[in-house]
């Protein structure tokens, strides 16, 4: 017979079990209800949305509309990138390959961008390079385009189009600024510059850059990364000549470790950066053949990893920059979750940008008093997508992707309501 004191006790924790999944049903109801209400304003009605919330503790599917359904993800493409980049690669890139045959020192390229990039600026290949009297360079493990699929071929002289490679140098970009005087970088490319105003910033097929001399502000110019111009940048940073060879002549190679992997990590996510997210593709492709290609890592997280997704998506780049790529909603929680099991707090919320703190999520969602969203924006033309991780004010951690694609009306308009449902729920889940 159970003691009366016992019955007492358990009568009392039945009823506060009971209060919980009250209240959880109730809070459930209220979200699915004020969520729809939002999204039957004007501002959702002339175009395709998906969203789904979901709590990776009980394992509940809070709320879904067309979360099964394809959409452009832009740069939410970003985050199977992330993923990519935190299965394949180690702490620190892997910068260089290279091996040591007589008095000569081969090396190739890994797809390593922060070598004297404009914001990492890491010199660690360069300092180990000039360690050596005799370097032989092989370009040739590049098998891969320029630019991705899909990209807009007019964009070549934008900042965020920089062409991919095997060994960039200076992020492949061309950084111009005119303060006190004109600063080239790197200083190679000085010649090249005219102090015009002109519609493009670059020629075509060549690099031949046009700067408006009024401007004060600092102007990156992709330039066009050929295998003459990337060893002559090489030779230039190092001081001495190189030669080419057409391949490693030893199997076995040494790998040149450089800067955090999460450093590269944490810029691509923060800052959208599109030339990091191809890039941390190509290295991943490194960890996997000899030979330099996106579609490589590509295929090999599709068959590995997310052989178990609903909605397998069409995957054509790292960037997101390509109207190829098509990603459901649900696709994109399942790897959010997938990152939230494998990667301690701390780590992944200091990758995403910070809601009203930090990169794309600086002028929104601002948190009260704490951010309370750390999520990847993406944004096309007529497209906007946000995915990631909202705090509840009741300390619950929930995983959600919400995309807008096709709409007419204004982004910022959007932006409010998407705010207001993310507000809401932090307040009220």
């Amino acid at each position: 017979m159970i003691d009366i004191k016992l019955k007492s006790f358990l009568n009392i924790c039945g009823l506060i079990l009971f209060s919980i999944l009250i209240g959880a049903c109730a809070s459930g109801k209220k979200l699915n209800k004020t969520i729809t209400a939002t999204l039957n304003l004007e501002t959702f009605k002339n175009h395709f949305t998906g969203i789904m919330v979901y709590d990776p503790i009980s394992m509940d599917t809070l709320y879904r509309l067309n979360s099964d359904k394809y959409f452009t993800p832009a740069s939410n493409t970003k985050i199977f990138t992330l993923y990519t980049s935190l299965l394949l690669l180690p702490k620190q890139i892997p910068a260089l390959k290279y091996c040591n045959l007589n008095d000569t020192l081969f090396i190739e390229g890994t797809g390593n961008p922060s070598l004297l990039h404009p914001y990492l600026n890491d010199s660690s290949v360069i300092r180990f390079l000039k360690g050596f009297k005799n370097i032989s360079l092989n370009q040739n493990n590049f098998s891969d385009s320029r630019f991705g699929p899909g990209w807009a071929w007019e964009d070549y002289d934008r900042y965020y189009s920089a062409e991919r490679s095997a060994l960039p140098i200076f992020g492949n970009v061309v950084t111009i600024s005119n303060v006190d005087s004109l600063l080239v970088i790197p200083n190679y490319f000085i010649s090249n510059v005219n102090l015009i105003k002109n519609t493009i910033n670059r020629e075509i097929d060549t690099n031949i850059f046009y700067f408006d001399p009024t401007r004060k502000d600092t102007l990156e110019i992709p330039f066009k990364a050929d295998n003459d111009v990337i060893q002559t940048l090489m030779e230039a940073a190092i001081g001495r000549e190189i030669s080419g060879v057409q391949k490693m002549p030893c199997e076995e190679k040494m790998i040149l470790s450089g800067i955090l992997t999460d450093s590269i990590n944490k810029r691509m996510m923060q800052e959208s950066d599109n030339f990091l997210a191809e890039q941390l593709l190509l290295l991943a492709s490194s960890t996997l053949s000899d030979t330099l290609n996106t579609r490589t890592a590509i295929d090999y997280m599709l068959k590995n990893h997310f052989k178990d997704l609903k909605q397998p998506p069409r995957w054509v780049d790292g960037s997101g920059l390509s109207r190829y790529n098509l990603f459901s909603p649900e696709a994109m929680v399942y790897v959010l979750n997938a990152i939230h099991g494998e990667v301690p707090k701390e780590r992944l919320f200091n990758i995403f940008a910070e809601g009203g703190e930090s990169g794309t999520l600086a002028d929104w969602y601002p948190g009260n008093p704490h951010p309370y969203i750390y999520a990847k924006t993406g944004t096309l033309g007529n497209n906007h997508n946000i995915s990631g991780y909202l705090i509840t004010k009741s300390g619950k951690t929930l995983i959600f992707s919400f995309m807008n694609n096709h709409f007419t009306n204004s982004s910022s308009e959007i932006k409010k309501q998407m705010q207001y449902i993310f507000e809401w729920v932090r307040d009220n889940y």
